[in-house]
């Protein structure tokens, strides 16, 4: 951007998601008379932009294309519905509903995020109104699931520290209510609310009539555990504690993941710490954090749009000064902290109030019945007798949370009976694996992600058990995009997808998500990946010092250079 646009970056061309957003008159478009539409499935893209700020995406079955295209039939056009639940906590009667409408208008498989979310891919126009309505009926929402507003405000689940957690989930909650659209654009086209009469009088106090540049993403941590990737986060909060009592958080600013493949001027960057705010300051600085994103993100060029840029671009100083002036207040230093690890805990875990909770390896977040593993029908019969609640991982497993002592000799059964793991038999790479949906449902991917991982995995899990190393944990997270939405560019070990079985490959990133790794080789297939991988693994079996993860070995043994800033990364 020109020095010019970058004090008024609205002096600049807008981009056409600018204008589109412009005429939508809040979000509503003609997304009410499209979705009546009976002669297609699809739905305009400008619809389909809107679309996204109530929740949901249309995409096709990328499996089925050429097979649809020889028989003269449109794509198999269907819709991916994303609920928003912040902190991830849901009730079991909200698991069922899930459960329910997965089966009813969906695919049959509930897919958990990488932002504590639910995703259900499959449901065709006709149902999107019904299943929006019931998920509305059971307190959840879809609306800000997707779209240029703040998105899911992700929390640590904390198990161990349930107290602190409850605390710190009820910021996340507040801070979510807080920065929800206030349009009542999705309440008339999904739930038949009454329409606006004169919609100009309708009011966006945060976000304004054309929202943000792009989406925002808010994490709230708690030390020693770092699951939520607190410095991928546009916005994130660090709880602070003393003797167990929470005096407020670091604020970190202008984290985020994606990049274009080719386009040097984009890249993922590390959030930085800014200051230190109490526990009652933290939607003040959330919203004001929004509105300088809203009034100096770029509009022109959506590559470039993040907050991650429109720090880079201007200076760290210059955002603790602007935030300083529309608080009226300033951050305190921060306070020390210190991350373990960004993984969780598997298994059974006593909470410090008295309560139990379980956490559920799920392999890439897929939630469906399989052969000699009905995952899904044991959290069925988990969630009719559950009187506590289910808390979605970052790292997309599920915790059975908050069973009570009476209960929890019943829950165990249920898991017994369903097989269902905390994934302690597997290696620890594979426990600490992620993977994005890709192929063959998101538009984006271009190479497998989600259905490749785990047969890529049990390739390298030789070469950890040859080496002594299957117990050893290992960051590995693999998507079919650069747009980062398993994290990838934090993992010791990634894959980003290229093209069709071919894949970027990254080392180095710091094993509790605080430093971006570097690419290693470009372009390459499951040999070269296998035949990379081998050595450097033996190598680090021999020649690691106590405690020294692999992330860090690969940067000392001078397999790749340490980047500590996204503006390093292609260098």
């Amino acid at each position: 951007m020109s020095d010019n646009n970058l004090m008024n970056p609205n002096s600049a061309p807008h981009s056409d998601v600018e204008d589109i957003k412009t005429r939508s008159n809040y979000l509503r478009g003609k997304l009410a008379e499209t979705l009546e539409d009976r002669i297609t499935g699809s739905i305009p893209e400008d619809e389909n932009r809107l679309m996204k700020f109530h929740g949901s995406y249309m995409q096709d079955d990328r499996d089925l294309r050429n097979e649809r295209a020889k028989q003269k039939l449109e794509p198999a056009y269907q819709f991916m519905l994303r609920i928003r639940a912040p902190g991830g906590v849901v009730t079991p009667d909200q698991w069922l509903m899930m459960d329910r409408i997965s089966q009813q208008y969906a695919n049959g498989s509930i897919r958990l995020t990488t932002r504590q979310s639910v995703q259900l891919h499959g449901i065709i126009k006709w149902n999107m109104k019904k299943t929006i309505q019931e998920i509305n009926e059971s307190l959840l929402t879809t609306l800000a699931a997707c779209g240029d507003v703040n998105r899911n405000v992700m929390a640590s689940p904390n198990p161990y520290q349930s107290d602190v957690h409850a605390e710190v989930y009820e910021w996340a909650s507040r801070i979510s209510r807080h920065l929800e659209p206030q349009t009542n654009a999705y309440h008339e086209i999904w739930l038949d609310g009454e329409k606006v009469v004169d919609t100009k009088e309708e009011q966006e106090p945060i976000y304004g009539p054309v929202y943000l540049p792009r989406k925002f993403k808010i994490g709230l941590a708690v030390p020693p555990t770092n699951d939520v990737d607190v410095f991928s986060q546009d916005l994130g909060f660090i709880a602070i504690l003393e003797d167990g009592k929470l005096q407020g958080f670091n604020v970190t600013a202008g984290g985020g993941m994606g990049m274009t493949h080719g386009d040097p001027k984009t890249y993922p960057q590390v959030a930085r710490v800014v200051g230190f705010c109490r526990p009652e300051q933290v939607v003040d600085v959330a919203e004001k954090t929004v509105t300088i994103q809203r009034d100096y993100g770029d509009r022109a060029v959506r590559k470039h749009a993040r907050f991650k840029y429109t720090i880079d671009d201007r200076g760290l100083e210059w955002f603790k000064d602007e935030l300083t002036r529309r608080l009226g207040w300033q951050l305190e230093e921060a306070r020390e902290f210190h991350f373990d690890h960004n993984g969780d805990r598997n298994g059974w875990v006593k909470g410090i109030n008295g309560k139990w909770h379980f956490t559920l390896f799920i392999q890439n977040g897929r939630i469906k019945d399989e052969e000699g593993y009905p995952l899904m029908t044991g959290l069925r019969e988990i969630a009719k007798v559950h009187t506590g609640d289910f808390r979605l991982t970052p790292n997309q497993s599920l915790i059975i949370g908050n069973v009570t002592a009476q209960k929890k000799k019943k829950i165990e059964a249920l898991i017994q009976t369903y097989g269902l793991t905390d994934g302690k038999a597997y290696s620890a790479l594979r426990r600490n694996s992620m993977a994005c949906v890709a192929l063959p449902t998101c538009g984006l991917a271009m190479a497998e992600s989600e259905r490749y991982l785990p047969d890529l995995l049990e390739k390298i899990e030789p070469m950890l058990e040859r080496n002594g190393l299957r117990d050893d944990d290992i960051v590995i997270r693999m998507t079919g995009c650069p747009n980062g939405c398993a994290r990838p560019a934090l993992a010791e070990i990634a894959f980003i997808g290229k093209a069709p079985g071919k894949y970027n490959m990254y080392l180095g990133g710091g094993f509790a998500g605080q430093r971006l790794n570097k690419l290693y080789k470009e372009n390459i297939g499951e040999k070269e990946i296998l035949d990379s991988l081998s050595p450097m693994l033996e190598q680090y079996a021999k020649e690691r010092q106590q405690g020294e993860h692999f992330g860090d070995f690969v940067i000392r043994a001078g397999h790749v250079k340490e980047v500590l800033s996204g503006q390093d990364f292609h260098s």
